[in-house]
């Protein structure tokens, strides 16, 4: 059994295809963990859904901001942007099944594997966040993604304050701040203080008086892995504490997946498979 980590498919389904064919894909035998922005940029946002929601248990998927975004315009609480490319679920006779779908997926994912212990989000966690309050933090706002109250959330969910974690923090404020910790944080204070206002920039160049969430001292998932996606000009990276998984596929780069477990014999026991995607845009958020 393989169990592999992939990167933003942002709506890339061929090169999906083309990497699931490349690791020689059992969903019978195999299990993905998907890291967030399975939609919007990509051609084929609706048959990126349709694959995944045909593996079942074998894929498991995190939300990611534009997933929340595809929700968000859904409902009708968004506008679809310009650069959207949405259409292809919003019009589909299956539109109400992709929807439900997303629905049902995970904001956080904690995993051991080999004795490593895996968190996995799409953009990042905050300093002050253990593992384990992640994990609960996300299962309140899955709860309410699956709930009767998702017209109204929806509603309340964008801004960017507060934009400091507090553990007194309630209702609508308080889910807001953990959806953009999870599925938008680049940057933040030491203290933990996020910034949303910078766009495209690598880890080396972060505002003044922010740094990447991940190197924020006495960050308290230091002793966990945690894997996401998100930060297209981040890129791959592979460090003791962190594993980036978004290559740019649909800005013209590939699409990653990390073997985690399952190495055929000989092979190594983590190693990084890419494909080229056949997409080419502009970098955004």
């Amino acid at each position: 059994m393989a169990l592999y980590l992939i990167g933003d498919v942002q709506g890339c389904d061929s090169a999906l295809q083309r990497l699931l064919a490349e690791i020689a894909f059992s969903p019978s035998r195999d299990t993905l963990y998907l890291l967030g922005d399975l939609v919007n940029r990509g051609p084929d946002s609706a048959g990126v859904l349709r694959r995944l929601m045909a593996l079942g248990a074998s894929a498991q998927c995190l939300l990611g901001n534009h997933d929340l975004h595809l929700l968000a315009v859904a409902h009708g609480v968004r506008k679809a942007g310009r650069s959207d490319t949405l259409d292809g679920v919003l019009h589909a006779p299956d539109r109400a099944a992709m929807l439900a779908w997303l629905c049902q997926q995970r904001l956080a994912i904690h995993h051991t594997v080999d004795c490593k212990d895996y968190l996995m989000v799409h953009a990042g966690v905050l300093p002050q966040w253990t593992a384990a309050q992640t994990m609960g933090l996300a299962a309140e706002v899955e709860s309410v993604l699956r709930g009767l109250d998702l017209n109204d959330f929806l509603h309340q969910m964008y801004g960017n304050e507060p934009a400091q974690w507090r553990d007194d923090l309630s209702g609508a404020p308080r889910l807001r701040c953990i959806i953009n910790a999870l599925t938008r944080i680049r940057f933040c204070t030491p203290q933990g203080e996020m910034e949303f206002d910078a766009k495209g920039l690598t880890a080396d160049s972060a505002p003044a008086g922010y740094l990447p969430w991940f190197d924020a001292p006495g960050r308290k998932t230091a002793s966990s892995i945690v894997a996401f996606g998100h930060w297209s000009t981040l890129g791959w990276l592979d460090r003791p504490d962190l594993l980036s998984l978004d290559s740019g596929c649909v800005w013209g780069g590939a699409l990653s997946a990390l073997r985690l477990a399952g190495a055929p014999a000989g092979g190594q026991p983590q190693t990084l498979i890419q494909v080229p995607c056949d997409a080419a845009q502009k970098p955004g958020n």
